[in-house]
């Protein structure tokens, strides 16, 4: 039906209404169906073109009555109201008279006539039009606004393939009643039982403002179950009325970190970004490419990509420029080698960057306990040359990413880590660019991550390896960890460490069993499979040794680690050795280097 069909429909069928409520309104008054009399046609005439006019005026044509409520029904006690008081200033101003009885009865007749010949639609709707067969079962978690709201859609929407059965919510002051027709019929430790009493197929978790440690008792209970579940995640939707049926998706693992994300300071960081020459190391990497795209946000002058893969590269040049197509920043690619001094001389010549975020880096633990004079030419020698070139070029701010395997490390790539950060400090030492590192945890997604591993292990049918039961980790995510980045940037002082209070760490096979369910497969169809703890790792991470502590926080969740001793002439003595030391006396002098067990004699002594 056309539009203007639709408002010939409405205007013939209010024409209809408004005369006969006039009608049985003069019978009752009057008890006469005489209405063929001045002062009556003259009120039908009055009350007629009044209504149209303020139908029209409080867009009362342009409702979709399927979907009414409330404030469909506020509309038509104002068009009514006004049409009556109209109707009686006219009677009054032309006749001398006005027909109070006339006119109370007859606008209550014309509301009820009005909402009912509405409603009435919506009714027949949602009664005969949408048909249950097919749709999937679905109990809602949170009978509050955003729970409300989605049932509202999926009762109205016939496309739908998901039936609201029943609301689970833990206020009790709500249990036993029925909104929108759905019952409130219980608590959230109430959810294996109901699903299983109910049949349920889907749940919905439907509370934006849940926090993530409350998410995740929920997401365990419901893991309890065969239902699929999906959730309604953001608090702002809420707020700005946007929830919709289109909104759902599935649970995510990072849903379930049991974390709440660091709100971060939006305008420090801008004040540092803005307007400045950029250039981020390593940025086709998952880490570096995720902090080019932040910074990307704050509108650089010009953010320079570096790195050693060309595909890599060019993968996040072609995403931020046709992200950013038309805006004035300057995204310019470069292919180098942190190895390579005179190339990172070179490149900082050519582009004079004012901030430096050094995120190249060989992360793999495995792979640098088998080749630890990569992992130093890399991670130590590339971070020298990043810096030195920084500090030749008198970069404002040079951020250098490092992790929680630099803490008491057991392995090459923790030990490298420490001593890449003691190079930052020494750095500091008379001179004018402040150089800062940012240590955290595991990052959900990035690449050699055990997320991805999992997927591809449980995407194949099983079984998901796990080191050992009692592997723990502390977690973020990508995005986090770059913002975290950004931060320190904006906060950087000579020398520091930040570290981000990353909350309760958690058990690699609670993980495991988490994306087992997410993906659709109890632990039994999967399983977990045991393969003993790899060369190089520990049990459980650190953020802080004990004596790096500093109890107070420089921002919300953000502390700053002690400066430690630095061995800067035992590091460059290593690397002024790297050819003739064994992999097992570099890996043993690296380790104990990075837990400060200074060894006096040589490095030929060392290793006879």
């Amino acid at each position: 039906m056309t539009y203007q069909q639709r408002i010939s429909l409405f205007l013939l069928i209010d024409t209809i209404i408004v005369l006969t409520a006039i009608f049985i309104g003069c019978f009752l008054v009057y008890e006469s169906f005489n209405v063929i009399n001045y002062p009556i046609v003259l009120s039908c005439v009055a009350i007629l073109i009044s209504h149209y006019f303020f139908s029209f005026h409080f867009h009362l044509y342009k409702k979709s009555w399927e979907y009414a409520s409330i404030g469909e029904l506020v509309i038509i006690l104002k068009t009514v109201t006004a049409s009556i008081i109209i109707s009686a200033i006219v009677q009054g101003m032309i006749i001398g008279e006005i027909f109070y009885r006339l006119l109370v009865v007859t606008c209550l007749l014309h509301m009820i006539l009005i909402g009912g010949s509405r409603f009435c639609w919506r009714v027949y709707r949602d009664r005969y039009l949408v048909k249950d067969v097919n749709k999937k079962r679905t109990l809602v978690i949170g009978a509050g606004s955003a729970g409300t709201m989605v049932v509202r859609q999926l009762l109205k929407r016939n496309d739908s393939e998901l039936l609201p059965i029943a609301f689970i919510d833990d206020n009790r002051n709500k249990h036993h009643l029925d909104i929108l027709g759905i019952p409130v019929i219980g608590s959230v430790s109430n959810i294996t039982n109901i699903v299983s009493r109910l049949n349920i197929d889907h749940i919905i978790i439907a509370i934006p403002s849940l926090k993530k440690q409350e998410l995740n008792t929920i997401f365990q209970e419901c893991a309890k179950t065969n239902a699929k579940t999906q959730i309604l995640p953001r608090l702002e939707d809420l707020l700005v009325g946007n929830i919709s049926v289109s909104k759902l998706r599935d649970v995510k693992v990072e849903d379930l970190l049991g974390r709440e994300t660091v709100e971060l300071d939006i305008e420090g960081i801008s004040e540092h970004i803005t307007n400045k020459v950029i250039l981020v190391t390593g940025a086709g990497g998952s880490i570096g490419s995720e902090i080019c795209r932040q910074i990307a946000t704050f509108h650089p002058k010009k953010l320079i990509l570096l790195g050693h893969g060309e595909n890599s590269i060019y993968n996040i040049e072609m995403e931020l420029k046709e992200t950013y197509k038309q805006s004035i920043i300057d995204i310019i690619p470069v292919i180098a080698d942190i190895q390579d001094i005179k190339k990172m001389y070179s490149v900082m010549d050519t582009y004079r960057p004012n901030v430096v975020y050094h995120a190249a880096a060989h992360k793999h633990v495995p792979l640098m306990e088998a080749n630890p004079e990569e992992a130093v030419k890399n991670n130590i020698v590339g971070t020298m040359n990043a810096a030195n070139a920084s500090k030749w070029a008198k970069v404002e701010t040079f951020v250098m990413i490092s992790s929680d395997k630099a803490v008491n490390p057991t392995n090459v790539m923790g030990a490298t880590k420490r001593l890449a950060e003691m190079v930052i400090q020494h750095m500091n030492r008379d001179c004018e660019t402040k150089f800062v590192a940012v240590r955290f945890g595991n990052v959900l997604g990035s690449r050699g991550s055990v997320v991805p591993l999992f997927k591809k292990q449980i995407e194949k049918g099983g079984p998901v390896t796990v080191t050992h039961p009692e592997m723990t980790r502390y977690f973020m995510t990508i995005p986090e960890a770059s913002r975290l980045v950004l931060q320190a940037g904006a906060l950087a002082n000579w020398g520091q460490i930040f570290v981000l209070d990353m909350g309760e760490p958690v058990k690699i096979v609670d993980l495991a069993k988490n994306l087992i369910r997410l993906s659709g497969f109890t632990v039994d169809d999967i399983g977990i499979q045991y393969s003993g703890i790899r060369p190089g790792e520990k049990l459980f991470e650190e953020l802080l040794d004990f004596d790096e502590i500093h109890e107070e926080q420089i921002y919300p969740n953000i502390y700053i680690g002690k400066t430690k001793e630095i061995y800067i002439n035992e590091i460059e003595e290593i690397i002024s050795n790297l050819t003739v030391l064994d992999k097992e006396t570099l890996k043993r002098r690296l380790i104990d280097l990075a837990n400060h067990q200074h060894v006096t004699q040589s490095l030929i002594q060392y290793s006879g």
